[in-house]
């Protein structure tokens, strides 16, 4: 049961999680939850602000002694990545978690869980109400809308915040602390056209379904080398579409800017004398993918079945352009950091094709820690689609957050854990965007850094978090607060 995980250890900041998991709180629907964090500040009778973006500011005065430390922020977002398996039933703006203990790990029946960055905001709301611990001056950021666009951390005003150091509590490695990350750019690409209604005589329908892939964070988990659904269903399609006569009806695969994509589902038809061969080629397809995948993806499924006929298709023109855009948008890691062995520097993910009428709209989002080869991954894919036909357009932009090896913090955090668990833990920068980045843009001056548990397949149904790992980032940040 849901309710069992207020009995974990730390239990007010297990508690603090499980009352989180009980409220809606996907991207765009902040306003039950920022309800509740306004209410926890005010009962708790501590200074508590709210700005017109929607971000919360709480803020608690030193205990006894400890008046001229630096203020310390302790930093989260409030809403949640919604991702549910296909067949799944449920409604992210009504609905709450069903959270629930696996051995281990806390985790989420068939959707996300919520973790992230949801046990960051409990950590920060258990300093707040346990006067037991030792601590300056304490301010609690809770940001609103991070997981698309930023939102909240880009409408932070100079002011609001009055400390000098920032622990974001964002990251998903234990032992790791985070002193950079990159940045991000959206492209939104569309083609429309007129629907064809004239369905070549003879033709029959066929759904094709792609579904059983990992998916995962397109930050955190890109480096895995997941498959994407959209690459692997146009690739199929080009075949398709060359050899058997397929036209295409419509196509939705992925969700989400941030998340890979983990299922694609297309409408075609097809001349019923290729039906048979059709069947073949799927189950070839499926063989194929395995085996391209094995060890990184175990369930991968894609069939095929009979499916009423359309009303129309996307005309050829447009449907072969699409097609040959797709295959020839790269996708997934382009480059590496040389001071940072293993870090991703750059990276695309073609997160979303989507047809609807009369249009199909595209997603893709490139990360970077270099803005020259952020620019020109996306000049790149913006030469693919233009090529094509489509009509391309930049949204939301970040900058990355630029490592500050004599940081203060760090400092102080390494000391720390050595002196709490014994061994160094690992400085590193992230290729998923934090909002510390942009929080500096607004605060040049701040010393910031990250951490966080072990938290595994985020933006994803699978995703979980490590109970034991809670405990130590637990004791790691109130150990912290105390040394400052």
């Amino acid at each position: 049961m849901a309710a069992e995980i207020r009995n974990l250890s730390p239990q007010h900041v297990w508690g603090y999680f499980h009352d989180l998991t009980q409220i809606p709180r996907p991207t765009g629907h902040m306003d039950a939850v920022t309800r509740y964090i306004l209410a926890f500040g005010k009962e708790s009778g501590l200074e508590t602000l709210q700005d017109k973006t929607g971000n919360i500011v709480i803020r608690k005065p030193a205990t006894p002694g400890m008046e001229h430390c630096k203020t310390v922020i302790i930093q989260g977002h409030l809403d949640m990545v919604p991702q549910k398996n296909a067949a799944t039933v449920h409604n992210f703006e009504t609905d709450p978690i069903d959270a629930y203990i696996d051995g281990e790990w806390v985790t989420a029946r068939d959707t996300t869980l919520g973790a992230d960055n949801g046990i960051g905001v409990a950590l920060a709301l258990a300093v707040l109400s346990d006067n037991t611990l030792k601590h300056g001056p304490v301010e609690a950021l809770f940001t609103v809308d991070e997981e698309v666009g930023m939102d909240g951390a880009f409408g932070l005003k100079p002011g609001f915040l009055k400390g000098e150091i920032l622990i974001n509590a964002d990251s998903e490695e234990e032992g790791e602390l985070f002193v950079g990350c990159a940045g991000g750019a959206d492209l939104n690409i569309s083609f429309q056209f007129k629907e064809d209604i004239a369905i070549p005589e003879g033709d029959v329908a066929v759904k094709l379904s792609l579904t059983g892939l990992k998916g995962g964070h397109s930050g955190v988990d890109i480096h895995l080398g997941r498959a994407n659904a959209n690459k692997l269903m146009f690739r199929f399609l080009k075949e398709a579409v060359r050899d058997y006569g397929a036209r295409l009806s419509s196509i939705d695969g992925g969700s989400l800017r941030n998340a890979i994509p983990r299922e694609a589902v297309a409408i075609i038809t097809i001349p019923g004398d290729n039906v048979e061969a059709l069947w073949e080629l799927v189950a070839d397809y499926q063989d194929m993918f395995r085996t391209e995948y094995q060890g990184i993806e175990e369930s991968v499924l894609f069939v095929a079945e009979p499916a009423e006929l359309p009303a129309s298709l996307i005309p050829e023109e447009i449907q072969d352009d699409l097609i040959n855009a797709i295959e020839g948008c790269q996708n997934g890691v382009i480059s590496m950091l040389a001071d940072f062995p293993g870090t991703v520097e750059t990276s695309t993910n073609l997160a979303s094709v989507k047809k609807s009428d009369q249009l199909i709209e595209i997603k893709i989002l490139t990360r970077s820690s270099s803005e020259s080869r952020k620019e020109q991954i996306c000049s790149s894919l913006e030469s693919v689609f233009a090529l094509a036909g489509a009509k391309v357009e930049y949204g939301s932009s970040y900058g990355g957050w630029q490592p500050n090896i004599k940081s203060e913090i760090l400092s102080v955090m390494q000391r720390v854990y050595e002196q709490k668990f014994g061994r160094t833990p690992n400085v590193k920068v992230m290729h998923a965007g934090l909002e510390c980045g942009i929080i500096q843009t607004v605060y040049p001056d701040m010393d910031m850094i990250s951490f966080g548990p072990d938290l595994q397949y985020p933006h994803s149904p699978d995703e979980r978090v490590s109970i034991s790992s809670v405990q130590k980032v637990w004791t790691f940040l109130t150990e912290t607060l105390a040394a400052m």
